[in-house]
């Protein structure tokens, strides 16, 4: 009987010892596959694709958080202009009222105007010099009746002759010309202080010469009479 379950002993150890051989031979081949699945890029293909997949998830997080950045940076630049496009400034001078500026012409009428150029001779360089070209004007005053001649140059319209048409004057053509004249003012006031001046002007033509002459020498006459009676 005793020999009979030594017997089994010794049969079931080295059954026990085969198994132990089986495994660790099945756990070899195991470790083997799994070496060579990550080799060639499998067992642990499953982990790197789930880092994949966190990478690209982080990256579209960080795109869409920029993508929300931009849009809320463009919604304060909308606003920033808003504001600015609501701000008003108070302008310095109120352009309210209309201002007249005076030409001391405004109490009398115009009885001649042509269009022509002014000359004034320069007594030291012994020359004529162009004063500016306007229209010349004959001004009469409404209630002393008194006639002036007033020229103002194109644009600026400053004055560039301005006298009364006093009886001592003389109207007398240009040399060589048709359509010029030539006379002495004792107190022309073009630049603010009276003082004597050689003037010439020069029309288009001499039908508008004739024409100022007419207008001149009427003009002289009725200043004739008013002047004389002041005296």
């Amino acid at each position: 009987m005793a020999e009979e379950i030594k017997n089994t002993e010794s049969a079931v150890a080295p059954a026990e010892e085969k198994k132990t051989v089986t495994e660790a031979a099945a756990e070899t081949a195991t470790a083997a596959k799994e070496n060579v699945f990550s080799m060639f890029g499998g067992g642990a293909k499953k982990e790197a694709k789930k880092d994949d997949d966190d990478e690209e998830n982080d990256r579209s997080g960080s795109a869409k958080a920029q993508k929300e950045k931009a849009a809320e940076g463009a919604e304060d630049d909308d606003k920033a202009e808003e504001e600015e496009a609501d701000v008003h400034f108070e302008p310095v001078v109120h352009l309210t009222e209309k201002v007249d500026t005076k030409t001391n012409e405004e109490a009398e009428e115009q009885t001649f105007k042509m269009r022509a150029k002014l000359f004034k001779f320069d007594s030291e360089s012994r020359e004529w010099k162009e004063r500016g070209t306007g229209d010349v004007r004959l001004l009469k005053h409404k209630e002393n009746g008194k006639t002036r001649l007033v020229m103002r140059r194109d644009k600026t319209l400053k004055v560039c002759a301005n006298h009364y048409i006093v009886p001592d004057m003389k109207l007398s053509p240009n040399v060589g010309s048709d359509r010029s004249w030539v006379w002495n003012a004792a107190a022309d006031v073009s630049e603010g202080e009276p003082e004597a001046a050689t003037l010439a002007i020069r029309f288009g033509n001499s039908e508008n010469a004739n024409l100022f002459k007419e207008g001149f020498i009427k003009a002289q006459q009725e200043n004739e009479a008013l002047f004389s009676k002041d005296s």
